[in-house]
């Protein structure tokens, strides 16, 4: 298990978080009270362990470390299972020009309410809700770092989730007075977390994705320079178009058939560990899972 972290693709003037929210920071005390400090021995176990790991450096631009190239002959669009266990760490990926982690304009992290599992709706001083094809994804974080192929889950991690709406756009950029699709969960003992959203769209020039940034501890992710993996999860190219022909996503189906794995700027170097599993339908809302190995 290694730390990385990565800068966005393009620099961008935005909005900065109100100067009045006391923000995660200031919730931890009472998160921490309400579990009887079992996340922090748990979080203090982890980062003992990182301090163990040697640094790599990854190139913030969807080079991989140490994960098979998957991309041309690594798999088909439509597979919906990942690569063999024990095939390395997830690759380390740009973390885009929308990140609000800090690194590129605004910082939800250090906003109240962030830490929460639903994405599908704004908080705090904003409203909204993001239309579209329910979507339940969990990203299961485990450390190969040691012996066993299966790695070992890395209770009380953190990790922060983001992505596009069926528009394309992302809040707090394109649509600056909204923060959905953003979120923050720390890991259960089995290395969990569950995020409930909406589908994706598919904009131009890249293949339908989810972000994502893990973090030592919940309370780490409050700055993106404690992040230890900066990736993204690929949804599978079936379930994909088949989303993409209910109301709503018009624009994705031409932007889909413009874009394939391999010519994708993140995932053409190698998407075996990054392809989702999925299960569901259009009508009952679809399930995507991600081992997440670091």
């Amino acid at each position: 298990m290694s730390n990385h972290s990565t800068a966005p693709d393009r620099p961008g003037e935005h909005e900065e978080p109100e100067p009045h929210d006391l923000g995660l920071s200031h919730d931890l005390p009472t998160l921490l009270n309400r579990r009887h400090a079992i996340g922090l021995l748990t979080a203090g176990g982890l980062v003992a362990a990182l301090a163990a790991c040697s640094p790599t450096t990854g190139t913030g631009d969807g080079a991989a470390t140490g994960a098979p190239t998957g991309g041309p002959g690594g798999g088909s669009p439509n597979d919906t299972s990942q690569a063999d266990v024990g095939a390395g760490e997830i690759p380390e990926e740009t973390n885009g020009p929308y990140p609000a982690d800090g690194t590129n304009g605004p910082n939800i992290l250090t906003t109240t309410g962030v830490v929460r599992s639903d994405i599908t709706t704004s908080f705090g001083d904003s409203s909204g809700t993001a239309e579209g094809v329910p979507l339940t994804f969990s990203l299961t974080v485990v450390d190969v770092s040691g012996d066993g192929d299966a790695g070992t889950p890395v209770a009380g991690a953190a990790v922060y989730a983001w992505h596009c709406d069926r528009d394309g756009r992302y809040s707090m950029y394109d649509i600056a007075d909204q923060n959905y699709l953003r979120g923050v969960q720390e890991a259960d003992a089995d290395g969990k977390v569950t995020f409930t959203s909406i589908f994706p769209a598919c904009y131009p020039g890249r293949w339908p994705h989810i972000h994502f940034e893990v973090y030592p501890s919940l309370a780490d992710a409050t700055s993106a320079t404690n992040r230890m993996r900066t990736s993204q999860l690929a949804l599978p190219q079936a379930v994909s178009e088949a989303v993409y022909a209910t109301a709503g996503y018009e624009q994705s189906v031409a932007n889909l058939q413009d874009v394939t794995l391999d010519s994708d700027m993140v995932f053409s170097d190698g998407y075996a560990l990054q392809m989702a599993k999925t299960s569901g339908s259009v009508d009952q809302g679809y399930t995507a899972t991600l081992r997440v190995p670091v």
